[in-house]
């Protein structure tokens, strides 16, 4: 074998999906050694596996369930003797690439903590976009020059890079998530994880602007939390600083009579030296909070002041010196310091007893896996997960950590590495886990409103989780817009739109709750209001994956086929291909459009068939499109829901009684 060549490694069970990645492989155009064709009557089993592993230049290990549950497997030699290699190998060499074809968890893995040194990718049932062949091919073919430099390349190459330093960044979600925001098409659900900001830069969206249910200037009574700076020694204390913010602002929301700006509105500031007035115009907020941490061994420093953002003066600052057990009662006390010199009533709405902090180690990883889902890419949200369960395990009252957790189950089956019959159930789990501690959890209520709508397919149970969510109240940005998706798939338009509009109120700076309003606007036919949203999410992240899609979509149903290719050309995430398969069919370019039709087929058929049928359907092919269709209603694709009725493009389907008929098997309300 060449030594360019490809180890795949697997438990016998999963020969099926190791099957799929090999055929993707090898139609890439790399060597691949695979056991159930290289194999041949009369080789020394063991001589030959332990000389092609000796001789590979890349070692692909699956994991799954069926590896996990497997105590004893020839798979486990070979990872042993991978490992064995690697000790002969520079740091920098690449060599173990962990794949996970379902959606066994990181931290649960049963492998060698070698494989924990390196970043994780998922391919569901083994299913291979053309990312990761290209991914393989620069690991087999690394640029001479990266390591030396430090650049991404190398990082990437890395051995020994550790899942939790792969920074992408505020949406860094995400180079695959930002395929799930695209390629789901607005089911707004990478949107319940707190990005920290927005890749790509921020582009000035006034707050004037962007607050479409309020006034234009800063009301009298509006707050914004700034990330608090990382003072502490040896700086390794931003997550404690981002936690500290963050669970102020929380505390701040359940103030009557006070409007907070959404967190991934006033955390796109961090690390900006921008004058704090223009700051307060831009979120549209009156007053500002910022301060600094910093932590000793087990003492906590906190200092924290209130900025009038109109005059730039301080009104209100304290400092705070703690043993680290008492950062909660710390929080209150800065919360309520803030209230105070606003002349505001710090008794809640919802008040409850404050909780006492049960484990310091499971508020650490609490704040580590909050810190690790803002990163937003798959290996970070794989590894905000198992910190989360680190903190239930050691703290299982905690209800921060609980809804957290729900929310990084969501965000991994969101992402389209997924399928949501493998994702739904532990993600619906950890909802009513977070339930049970609190009842009010409108997160958690939306959360189990969507899988009842697009897993279980139980309209009632939905429209009562929707009532559920709505009764708490909520000003969490996040929840409403999830919530608005709820009431949509429900048929509640109006007020669907109605808290979508309260949550870019609250959050006027988060371009993932403009491009829901754009989405949510496109599908109700108001295609100029859908227009505004989206441009105004690239203003506030020019390379947001998925608006140039839905944009392009826009000039599609206008008949402006140009505009609609360029727009569809600048799209960078994996929805490219299901825009250009559309706009080259309706430019007359039909090879061009099976192209891209064939590439979306191969990276999507597992995930999100319903894409698939879109594009049939828009080609006027009604059965190929109905084939998919029956896919996506039992796949439980995830934009089903809002799509199957609404999307334009499948309007020449609705008469078919084929249509009805899925429509029946989906226990529609109406039927």
């Amino acid at each position: 074998m060449a030594s360019s060549a490809v180890f795949l490694s697997y438990a016998s069970e999963d020969a099926e999906a190791a099957r799929r990645i090999c055929d993707s492989l090898r139609a890439g155009g790399i060597e691949v050694w695979f056991d159930q064709s290289e194999l041949r009557g009369g080789d020394a089993w063991d001589r030959q596996i332990r000389r092609q592993i000796h001789d590979c230049a890349l070692f692909i290990a699956l994991i799954s369930a069926n590896s996990n549950a497997r105590n004893e497997g020839y798979f486990r030699r070979e990872w042993r003797l991978a490992v064995e290699r690697t000790h002969d190998m520079a740091d920098d060499t690449p060599f173990i690439l962990p794949v996970v074809i379902d959606g066994t968890v990181e931290g649960s893995a049963r492998v060698p903590e070698q494989f924990r040194d390196v970043q994780w990718t998922r391919l569901p049932e083994g299913s291979a976009p053309s990312s990761f062949i290209e991914r393989v091919r620069r690991l087999l073919s690394p640029e001479p020059s990266s390591a030396a430099s430090g650049t991404p390349a190398a990082a990437e190459r890395s051995t020994a890079l550790p899942s939790s330093s792969a920074k992408t960044g505020a949406r860094g979600y995400w180079p695959l998530i930002l395929l799930g925001v695209a390629i789901l098409a607005a089911a707004g659900y990478f949107a319940l994880v707190h990005r920290a900001g927005v890749a790509g830069g921020f582009a000035q969206v006034s707050g004037a602007e962007a607050q479409k249910a309020g006034p234009g200037t800063a009301q009298q009574k509006s707050i914004a939390v700034l990330p608090f700076a990382d003072m502490s020694e040896k700086k390794d204390q931003e997550y404690f600083a981002d936690g500290m913010a963050e669970e102020i602002l929380d505390l701040l929301t359940k103030v009557p009579g006070l409007r907070v700006i959404g967190r991934t509105s006033s955390f796109q500031f961090k690390a900006r030296n921008e004058d704090l007035r223009s700051i307060g115009e831009k979120l549209g907020a009156a007053y500002l909070v910022e301060g600094s941490v910093r932590k000793a061994g087990t003492r906590v420093r906190v200092a924290a002041q209130l900025i009038d953002a109109a005059s730039g003066t301080q009104l209100w600052s304290d400092n705070y010196d703690r043993e680290f057990g008492d950062v909660l009662n710390l929080q209150d006390q800065v919360a309520s310091g803030v209230a105070r010199a606003l002349q505001l009533a710090v008794v809640a709405e919802d008040a409850r007893p404050p909780r006492a902090l049960q484990s310091t180690e499971a508020y650490t990883f609490y704040l580590k896996g909050r810190a690790a889902l803002d990163r937003g890419d798959e290996s970070s949200v794989q590894e905000s997960i198992s910190d989360l369960e680190q903190a239930l395990a050691l703290d299982p009252e905690f209800t921060r950590a609980a809804e957290a957790l729900a929310v990084a189950r969501l965000a991994m089956l969101g992402s389209s590495n997924i399928t949501g019959k493998m994702g739904w159930p532990a993600t619906a789990a950890a909802a009513r886990r977070a339930l049970q501690l609190d009842p009010r959890s409108a997160l958690a209520h939306a959360i189990l409103g969507l899988q009842h709508a697009t897993f279980d397919y139980d309209w009632p149970a939905a429209r009562a989780e929707l009532r559920a969510a709505q009764a708490v109240n909520t000003r969490d940005p996040v929840a409403l817009y999830n919530i608005s998706w709820l009431a949509f798939d429900l048929g509640d338009l109006q007020e669907a739109v109605r808290l979508q509009d309260l949550s870019i109120s609250i959050d006027p700076l988060n371009p993932d709750a403009h491009q829901n309003g754009g989405i949510i606007a496109y599908l109700m036919g108001d295609l100029d209001a859908a227009e505004r949203e989206l441009r105004a999410s690239l203003r506030i992240s020019p390379t947001f994956g998925g608006d140039h899609w839905y944009l392009g979509q826009i000039y599609l149903q206008r008949g402006d086929l140009q505009k609609a290719l360029r727009e569809m050309q600048a799209e960078t995430s994996g929805s490219r291909d299901f825009g250009l398969a559309l706009v080259y069919y309706a430019l007359g370019r039909k090879q061009e459009s099976d192209a891209a039709l064939a590439r979306l087929t191969r990276e999507f058929a597992l995930t999100t068939p319903l894409n698939i049928g879109i594009v049939h359907a828009y080609r006027g092919e009604r059965d190929q499109a109905f084939a998919w269709m029956e896919k996506a209603v039992e796949a439980r694709d995830l934009t089903i829901g809002h799509k199957f009725r609404y999307d334009p493009k499948l309007e020449p389907l609705r008469s078919d009684p084929r249509y009805k008929a899925l429509l029946k098997k989906m226990n529609w309300p109406d039927q």
